[in-house]
């Protein structure tokens, strides 16, 4: 199985878990956007040098993987393709900030190296965030959930197309490249003479399919509109936003780590 395979079945994995039934995939997408929204808000407005204090956001993924029954692992595996980008964006940090601040009794570092490392746990807990939404939540569903929010339909329409139309692209070029190796066994790669010819080879049969797609589509009465259902909220959907947005709000504005540092040690 080739990486662009791999690919593909990874994107698959996350529209099959979506389609679970547990308590957090029963819950309103609307709730779920709002919630991953105020995370994340939440996760970038801290200071940038905390880091004690961002341990607490933690808790709510946990919850998240537990409740809706989620594989910690390859959720995490995707979550960190972006530290490599998150890292080259901080690494001037260390350098432009020399600082001295005391974290501990004898531990004395910069204050570039603290925002960095900060900088590195607010992005990797916000990409999972979203992970998490993507792993509870079907595309479809998100696409409701915006509606929900009067975002115009050129948008939602133009989001709902890119993202099956990926799927469209990388099938065809699995299917492309399987062809290859097959008539070329023991190669490493397509040969640099063949990437023209395969490129122009995947567009067409990639717009080929799309247009058969968009045929099927408004063979069953598309007209260029998105049509969703009225979106319903119950009371599990209060409760678990009410509990998300009171529990980001203690975390913003009280070190949580702090106090429960100082009650353990009787300082109170």
């Amino acid at each position: 199985m080739n990486k662009i395979t791999k690919s593909m079945y990874g994107l698959r994995y996350f529209d099959e878990i979506a389609q679970n039934d547990t308590v957090i995939h029963k819950l309103n997408p609307l709730v779920k956007l709002l919630a991953s929204f105020f995370y994340i808000l939440t996760a970038v407005s801290f200071n940038k040098y905390e880091i004690v204090a961002l341990i607490p956001l933690a808790i709510y993924p946990s919850i998240v993987f537990n409740l809706g029954d989620i594989k910690v692992m390859p959720v995490l595996k995707r979550s960190l393709l972006v530290l490599p980008l998150i890292m080259l964006v901080g690494i001037s940090n260390p350098i432009l900030d020399k600082e001295a601040v005391v974290i501990f009794e004898n531990m004395v570092v910069s204050r570039g190296i603290l925002s960095y490392i900060s900088l590195i746990i607010k992005s990797t807990l916000s990409v999972m965030c979203g992970m998490l939404l993507i792993a509870t939540t079907s595309v479809d569903d998100i696409a409701k959930a915006l509606g929900s929010l009067h975002v115009p339909k050129i948008f939602i329409m133009v989001f709902l197309l890119t993202y099956r139309y990926t799927y469209v692209l990388i099938e065809e070029f699995s299917t492309i490249s399987t062809s290859y190796f097959l008539r070329a066994p023991g190669q490493k790669g397509i040969h640099h003479n063949l990437w023209g010819p395969l490129l122009g080879q995947l567009l067409m049969r990639t717009y080929d399919r799309a247009q058969s797609i968009y045929s099927a589509m408004c063979l069953r009465g598309y007209q260029g509109e998105y049509y969703t259902a009225k979106n319903i909220f119950r009371i599990n959907d209060y409760v678990y936003l009410i509990l998300c947005v009171v529990f980001l709000l203690l975390v913003r504005f009280y070190n949580v780590p702090v106090i429960l540092g100082n009650i353990m040690t009787g300082a109170f």
